[in-house]
């Protein structure tokens, strides 16, 4: 499938973004600035819906996205090959914020880097490490263990239920296709040990107490910071999620006034501006029902599934990090409350699953839809990649929860234009600028 021809006013001479990872956060930083002229390049490891999008305009595939070393060599050599210096960077995916971040001083002889150095995005790439900061802090977080043998699990028991987690989130995820694993008994708590301890370190693994309830006590803070403040922020509230306890990926999530819960804000500017941070950042926080404290659950140093419902609601995230990366002013802005973001092809099981066990009504449904003011991939100025994800969804579930398939080792990309050609693909775009 190829996308239609199109005309749109891009100066083919403008400084542009490469936006690394062109699922549905992807696209939603294609469009933003797309939709302003802006040229755009998108680099994935597999076919993606934003390749569809009128939007992009330049597609390529390499082989690796997963490895650190070949993930910034490809990234350099797409950059050389077609001339895209002091283009803006867009990571979407947090192995790829880990890459560019240890490598920061290498992308930045070339690109505009919008990731923080390494001494800030370890309080965010590692949970561990976030959440010892958060404590420093005095931001309440869940109670968490960090177990290295079998043995150590029996001081546990007592306090099952509890979840199985990853310190850092993308090795567990890519292995496993899981967040979090829960166990309700000891056999089970040992048994879902063992299985993690074979996909990745111990070191990796957390055990903690698992807050009551569903998305709906589950809270992002959003922003664009910069020098120790958010210059644009809004919150937001996941209303459905799936799967319904620990939410690998919201499907339904509406904007909400800071007002109501001042606390998400306060306590993620306190962690921000402690690691000095810059840039995109979504700060999630669940609150307890037991004691009603807001407690941080995670930080993604990056464009998050739902950043484009910053658009609707006054706050245009992506643009915003392209416009201070190009030395334009930065407006301030607080989102409105009461827009909605929906993933369809994700909420409508989620959706039935949450009516049919009664965790939401008719009403409460069809009143979300009537509030949602922008769709994952649907989009009636840019139709085909909606097409595309529905026709590409048995690829991606495939690659994404079947295959899980194990970074390949770093080796350094070829200079003869044989093969490179050969490992990185220039995907048919057919457009016209």
């Amino acid at each position: 499938m190829k996308a239609s021809v199109v005309q749109i006013s891009a100066n083919p001479g403008r400084v542009g973004a490469i936006v690394i990872g062109g699922e549905h956060p992807g696209l939603g930083v294609v469009r933003s600035l797309g939709r302003r002229g802006i040229p755009v390049c998108v680099i994935d490891d597999q076919h993606s819906v934003s390749q569809f999008s009128r939007y992009a305009t330049r597609v390529v595939r390499v082989k690796n996205l997963r490895d650190e070393g070949r993930t910034v060599d490809n990234v350099m050599e797409v950059g050389q090959r077609y001339g895209l210096n002091g283009w803006v960077l867009f990571p979407t995916r947090d192995e790829t914020v880990a890459a560019f971040s240890r490598h920061r001083d290498r992308l930045a002889e070339f690109f505009r880097v919008t990731t923080p150095g390494w001494d800030t995005v370890r309080w965010a790439w590692d949970k561990k490490n976030t959440y010892d900061r958060a404590a420093e802090l005095g931001i309440p977080v869940p109670r968490t263990f960090n177990p290295r043998t079998e043995d150590d699990l029996a001081d546990l028991y007592s306090r099952l239920p509890m979840a199985l987690k990853p310190a850092v989130k993308e090795n567990f995820f890519y292995a496993t296709g899981a967040k979090a694993w829960r166990a309700e008994t000891p056999d089970q708590l040992r048994d879902l040990f063992r299985r993690a301890i074979r996909q990745i370190a111990p070191e990796e693994i957390l055990i903690q107490e698992i807050i009551p309830g569903d998305g709906q006590q589950q809270y992002s803070y959003c922003a664009f910071f910069r020098d120790g403040e958010a210059l644009s922020s809004l919150v937001a509230r996941r209303i459905r999620q799936h799967p319904r306890e620990f939410g690998r990926a919201a499907t339904y999530v509406e904007t909400f006034a800071s007002s109501d819960a001042p606390e998400v804000e306060e306590l993620s500017l306190r962690f921000l501006k402690a690691i000095n941070y810059y840039g995109l950042v979504e700060v999630e926080f669940k609150r307890d029902p037991r004691d009603g404290k807001f407690k941080l659950l995670d930080v993604n140093a990056r464009t998050w599934g739902f950043h484009s419902i910053g658009g609707p609601a006054g706050v245009d995230f992506p643009y915003l990090q392209y416009a201070d990366q190009m030395g334009e002013p930065v407006g301030r802005s607080v989102g409105k409350a009461g827009v909605g973001w929906l993933r369809l092809i994700t909420d409508l099981p989620t959706a039935a699953a949450d009516l049919l066990t009664g965790h939401t009504s008719l009403s409460a449904y069809f009143g979300s839809l009537r509030r949602t003011r922008v769709e994952s991939v649907f989009s009636g100025h840019d139709l085909i990649p909606s097409i595309a994800e529905v026709l590409l969804l048995p690829y991606l579930v495939m690659k994404k929860y079947v295959s899980k398939s194990n970074p390949q080792p770093a080796r350094p990309v070829a200079r003869d234009s044989e093969t490179r050609d050969s490992e990185n693909i220039e995907l048919p775009v057919s457009k016209t600028r």
